[in-house]
């Protein structure tokens, strides 16, 4: 019997790899686990060593493990292209988003602006500073704890303005997806996977990771509100 690949990732691709490993069972025969949790806390568990055979996560936190000796060198793959949307209470009135100033007043209007703890996170309150409105809406600011989907706060009516990938969003019950963040303002995010260094399968992990990269996952991908990268 074929052992068990397993994995660690950020919560932004969860749907995503479910998907995708259901496929990947199907065609190989191999099991696969792969555990999603905040990304900051999948980062730390890699770092540590904790074993597992593949990560997946943010480029950027995939290349500081890589210069960590905690990838296999080589072993990175870019996986999909993630952007940002907006949502609100389901039945809450709908502001208007289509262009950076729309947003803006939009932003400024709300009561309550939640955000992740994540990548986009970090590039929205770049995005707040540049308009000059941080200070204006710190207060009104709700950093969705993490693994905490930001649509749940807004499902719950502790944010009203939500921000999260929209592979994030798409699929809660209780909100209302706004659309992206328009093209001037758009924050993508790209997720990327290498096989880990304390992998006792690293080439089973080596084989989940192409099948996760070819063209055969695309149609998951798009289904999950992402692009192939």
């Amino acid at each position: 019997m074929n052992p068990a690949i397993t994995g660690i990732s950020s919560m932004a691709t969860k749907a995503l790899l479910a998907e995708l490993t259901r496929a990947y069972v199907q065609r190989s025969g191999h099991q696969v686990e792969i555990e999603s949790v905040g990304g900051v806390d999948a980062a730390k568990r890699v770092q540590s060593g904790e074993a597992f055979d593949v990560v997946v996560l943010a480029t950027d936190a995939i290349d500081k493990l890589l210069a960590a000796g905690r990838i296999v060198a080589g072993s990175k793959v870019d996986l999909v292209h993630s952007g940002v949307a907006i949502a609100v209470r389901a039945g809450a009135p709908r502001p208007e988003i289509g262009s950076e100033d729309a947003l803006r007043r939009a932003v400024l209007a709300a009561r309550t602006i939640g955000y992740s703890t994540g990548p986009s996170g970090v590039q929205l309150a770049k995005l707040f500073e540049r308009w000059g409105i941080a200070a204006d809406i710190q207060d009104r600011i709700v950093t969705a704890p993490p693994g905490v989907p930001v649509g749940a706060l807004v499902a719950r009516g502790e944010v009203e303005l939500g921000f999260q990938q929209l592979a994030e969003l798409m699929h809660l019950e209780g909100i209302e997806v706004l659309g992206p963040l328009p093209e001037a303002v758009q924050i993508v995010t790209t997720f990327s996977a290498g096989v880990c260094a304390a992998s006792g399968h690293p080439d089973a992990g080596r084989e989940l990771l192409d099948f996760m990269a070819s063209p055969a996952a695309a149609d998951a991908k798009r289904r999950q509100g992402m692009e192939p990268a």
